[in-house]
């Protein structure tokens, strides 16, 4: 009986101790995970915390996937300010360049597609994004510049281009003043600023309400994310651009200078309709596509584009709304693709 008592006294006591150790063990890798998050959310908050200098210094050469395609952010010096860019794919270069309020993230769902056969670049605009935010330089003309030093100091010499919304001011732009090499010119939405019947867009509520210098920064201060729902969600897919979506434009231009970068832009278009009729005197002489959402601008665009281009073609996408990258993605690599010359991709 002893014997017996003593074995299992012994076994007792290994069983506690293992049980101790086990919790002890769970206890240490509990503290570590704990740590560990902690120190996650302490760089993520730091990160945050960066001013914009910063944060494209972190930024310069991470890679991230979209669908199982590679990109990666860079910053470049054009024109005197740092131009935040994202980069990926192989081939031809596609320049992408995105809207108001938006940002290079507008073309997520195109990218992957565009990156299987192109290299697809796609630019913060000056003052919008992790683009530097300088006073002035918001006009077609100059913007068209920091666009085409970018292209130039990647090493490309002919490219072919998509504007959307305010993009599309920058890739008019760009392609009259550089049209030897502009191989083809895509067109989504917006007329030009003030060429056909269309183009008289100054008439629009929030166009006049952005021009007034300094009130709309103060009214819309604190209230960026409800302002600028407002017009994620005026389309014909409201669902399009999630609220996930909208946190990270959100999270642009609610930092500071954000707002105010993004007003400039309207601010500009008096000079930018000097410079269209400037532009417009010389048609383009590269193949446009212009394509336009029906419950947005219609066929705008492609009465504006007839009468600044030799070559036009395009249409009304049925209910689609403004946001067509966003949209309509699938539908919008297919049409680029056969536009570009290759026609892989099968609309949907």
């Amino acid at each position: 009986m002893n014997g017996e008592r003593v074995s299992f006294i012994h076994s007792s006591l290994s069983l506690i101790v293992l049980i101790v150790v086990a919790v002890v063990t769970s206890i240490i890798i509990m503290e570590f995970s704990l740590n560990d998050h902690q120190i996650t959310r302490a760089q993520q908050q730091s990160v945050t915390n960066l001013t914009s200098a910063e944060k494209q210094q972190v930024l310069h050469g991470i890679s991230f996937e979209i669908d199982n395609v590679t990109f990666s952010h860079h910053t470049a010096t054009v024109n005197g300010i740092q131009m935040h860019y994202v980069m990926g794919g192989q081939g031809d270069p596609v320049v992408l360049v995105h809207g108001w309020p938006q940002t290079w993230y507008e073309w997520r769902h195109v990218m992957p597609a565009l990156a299987i056969n192109y290299t697809v670049i796609a630019p913060d605009l000056r003052g919008l994004g992790e683009s530097s935010k300088p006073i002035s330089g918001y006009d077609g003309k100059t913007t068209a510049e920091d666009i085409h030093q970018l292209v130039t100091k990647l090493g490309f010499n002919d490219i072919f281009l998509v504007g959307h919304d305010f993009g599309v001011q920058v890739a008019y732009s760009y392609a009259a003043a550089h049209p030897n090499e502009t191989k083809r010119l895509v067109i989504l939405d917006v007329p030009v600023a003030g060429i056909g019947p269309g183009g008289n867009i100054t008439g629009l509520w929030w166009v006049q309400f952005h021009n007034v210098r300094d009130i709309p920064e103060m009214l819309v201060a604190g209230h960026e994310r409800e302002y600028l729902t407002w017009f994620y969600r005026y389309s014909c897919n409201p669902a399009a651009i999630t609220e996930e979506d909208i946190d990270e434009y959100v999270s642009h231009y609610s930092s500071p200078g954000g707002m105010r970068a993004g007003f400039e832009y309207y601010r500009a278009l008096s000079d930018d309709i000097k410079q269209n009729k400037e532009y417009s005197m010389v048609k383009l002489p590269m193949p446009v596509l212009v394509l336009g959402g029906e419950c947005s601008f219609g066929d705008a665009a492609l009465d504006s584009m007839r009468l600044l281009a030799t070559d036009v073609r395009g249409s009304v996408i049925p209910n689609t709304g403004h946001w067509i990258p966003e949209e309509r993605p699938e539908f919008l690599a297919d049409q680029l693709f056969k536009f570009f010359g290759n026609s892989t991709i099968i609309s949907k």
